[in-house]
C-alpha cells in the first residue's frame, strides 16, 4: 500500500515541496544552534538501550477539557492537585474560567498551574464568529486572544476550530490560511506560536478538486514560520478510515505519521487519544482511554522523537478522551500507559 499524499493540483504540490524544505531547514538550523549552546548530558544505562521510556521527559501534559466536569464542579485546584499526583507536567486550556465554581484571574490561574508543578503550554480558542463581532475568536478579537495567552505563560496558542470559515473549496482554505499567516505573525511578535488542532474532516478533499486533500492545502498555503500545527492522532487515525478513498471512490491512502516526519517542527503538540478498531462506526474507531485501544503509541512516539534532532525536547504531547467514563480514572490510567512505554521491549 502506498502510503504517499502527494496533491494532484502542480500548484499545491510545488507549494508543499518548498514548505517542506523550508521546515527542514529551519529544524537543522535549531539543531545547530541548540548544538553549539549547550551541553551533553550523558546518556544513562536504561537511555542507551533497552528500557529507555519512549515519552520525552517533562512532556506529557493533558487537555483539560477531558476534565471539564471536574474542573466545572470543584475547581481548578483540586484538579491539579490530582494531575501532579499522576505524574503529569503540562496543561493545555480549553477555556480559562471554573464554570459553577466560580471565576478565577488570569494570574492566579498561572500560579495556581505552577505550585503543581504543571506548565501551562497551550489552549483552545475558537476560529471565527462571523455573527458575533464580540466573540472571544481569533479574527473577532486577536489582540485580547493574545493578551490573555501571554498574561498565562503559554508558549503556544491555537483553535480547533476546521478552516472552513470560506468553505470546503480550495481557495476557500487559502483565505483561511491567509488568515491562520495572520495570527501566527501577531503570535510570532509576542514570543508564542500559533497552532491548529485537527479533527477527521481536515484530511477530507475539496468540494472543487476532489483530488486535492484539504489538509495538504492547509500546510501548503500557510507559513512554516507563523502557524504549526497539533496532530490529534485519534481523529487523523479516523481520518484515514473515512478519507482513505477519493469522492469517486479510488484509493487515496495516507498515513498521518508521515505528516509528521517530514515536517517534525510544524508540530508541537500532539493530543493522545485512543480508539478500538471498529469498522461499524463512522470513524472506524470507538473512543477509549489511552492504553485500552488499538492505536500504537509506542510506535508513533518513537518515531516521532526519533526523527527530529531535539524531539525529546521540542514535541509535547497532551491526553485527551472527549467523553470519559470517569475522568480522573482516565487521567491516571493513561498517563501510566504512556510512562510505562520502554524503547527496546
Amino acid at each position: 500500500m502506498s502510503r504517499k499524499h502527494t496533491p494532484a493540483d502542480p500548484e499545491l504540490a510545488h507549494r508543499l515541496s518548498r514548505r517542506g524544505m523550508l521546515g527542514v531547514a529551519a529544524g537543522a538550523t535549531a539543531a545547530a544552534l541548540i548544538g553549539t549552546a549547550a551541553t551533553t548530558t550523558p546518556a544513562t544505562a536504561a537511555e542507551q538501550g533497552r528500557g529507555r521510556p519512549v515519552l520525552p521527559p517533562g512532556r506529557l501534559g493533558i487537555q483539560l477539557y477531558s476534565l471539564r466536569d471536574k474542573v466545572s464542579t470543584v475547581g481548578f485546584a483540586p484538579v491539579f492537585a490530582e494531575l501532579e499526583k499522576y505524574g503529569y507536567d503540562e496543561v493545555e486550556f480549553a477555556g480559562y474560567t471554573q464554570g459553577a465554581a466560580g471565576a478565577i484571574t488570569l494570574a492566579q490561574l498561572k500560579q495556581l498551574a505552577r505550585d503543581h508543578g504543571l506548565h501551562p503550554i497551550g489552549s483552545h480558542v475558537g476560529y471565527y464568529d462571523d455573527n458575533n463581532p464580540g466573540a472571544y475568536t481569533f479574527a473577532q478579537n486577536l489582540t485580547k486572544v493574545l493578551d490573555d495567552a501571554e498574561a498565562l505563560g503559554l508558549k503556544h496558542i491555537g483553535t480547533a476550530s476546521g478552516p472552513f470559515r470560506y468553505g470546503s473549496t480550495v481557495d476557500g482554505w487559502k483565505r483561511a490560511a491567509e488568515d491562520f499567516n495572520t495570527y501566527g505573525e501577531a503570535a510570532r511578535k509576542r514570543g508564542m506560536k500559533f497552532y491548529q488542532h485537527n479533527h477527521a474532516e481536515e484530511f477530507s478533499f475539496a468540494t472543487d478538486k476532489p483530488n486535492v486533500r484539504l489538509y495538504d492545502v492547509l500546510l501548503a498555503e500557510t507559513d512554516p514560520d507563523f502557524v504549526y500545527l497539533e496532530m490529534d492522532i485519534y481523529w487523523a487515525f479516523a481520518a484515514q478510515f473515512r478519507f482513505g478513498k477519493r469522492p469517486d471512490g479510488t484509493p487515496a491512502p495516507f498515513e498521518p505519521l508521515d505528516y509528521v516526519l517530514k515536517q517534525p517542527h510544524r508540530y508541537p503538540l500532539f493530543h493522545v487519544k485512543d480508539g478500538i478498531r471498529d469498522e461499524t462506526a463512522r470513524d472506524g474507531y470507538r473512543m477509549v482511554d489511552v492504553g485500552d485501544g488499538d492505536i500504537d503509541y509506542k510506535k508513533f512516539l518513537s518515531k516521532v522523537t526519533a526523527r527530529s534532532h531535539d524531539g525529546r525536547r521540542y514535541h509535547h504531547w497532551q491526553t485527551e478522551h472527549d467523553n470519559p467514563v470517569e475522568s480522573y480514572a482516565f487521567a491516571r490510567k493513561s498517563s501510566e500507559h504512556l510512562h510505562s512505554l520502554r524503547c527496546g521491549d
